[in-house]
């Protein structure tokens, strides 16, 4: 018997082996929510879960070489969510339109620090892309509400403390009000 057939019968190996088997069929039943995946497994009869295990190895790998980190980042940053802003904006609920709203103003507010910071951020943390990416998705996740979290806890605040001065000063939950009154309007027009 050869040491890879010693190998694949090893009790350890069969039982990671029956492991990962056990979790991409999880994973897979999972992506079936998504017709998108669907149909590219049908096209090129890969399964979704090797698909998508893959892509993400593949940004990750982008991710370790420092040129490509950059436009990756910006492309989670931006690719899915202008898309499902779109749907959000053709769905009838209001709720699913504050989440991607919020989350723009968050995405924004990051790209106007690192224009500032970005020399520094570099200098001090090499990994930087690589964590924003991980933020970004954190943000874009219904699930967590990263994006009411941050805009709540941190860029709320320091428009508030900045409007202070000013007499009249509109909140933004005021205009999230007046916003949301001017689109029904429209809308119905």
């Amino acid at each position: 018997m050869s040491a890879a057939q010693n190998l694949q019968q090893h009790p350890v190996f069969v039982q990671a082996q029956n492991k990962v088997k056990y979790y991409t069929s999880q994973l897979d039943k999972e992506l079936t929510k998504y017709p998108a995946l669907t149909a590219i497994e049908t096209r090129t009869q890969i399964p979704k879960s090797y698909f998508v295990l893959s892509t993400l190895l593949l940004l990750a790998i982008f991710h370790l070489i420092t040129p490509l980190a950059a436009p990756v980042s910006y492309v989670m940053g931006f690719a899915l969510p202008a898309y499902l802003s779109l749907k959000a904006l053709e769905s009838p609920g209001h709720q699913d339109d504050v989440q991607w709203i919020t989350y723009w103003v968050v995405f924004a507010s990051l790209g106007f620090v690192e224009t500032f910071a970005m020399g520094v951020v570099l200098y001090y943390l090499p990994w930087y892309f690589v964590l924003k990416t991980v933020f970004l998705l954190w943000l874009q996740l219904p699930a967590f509400r990263g994006g009411y979290v941050t805009y709540a806890r941190v860029i709320k605040p320091l428009l508030l403390n900045s409007c202070a001065s000013s007499t009249a000063v509109a909140t933004p939950d005021t205009l999230t009000g007046d916003l949301r009154d001017r689109v029904n309007t429209a809308s119905a027009e």
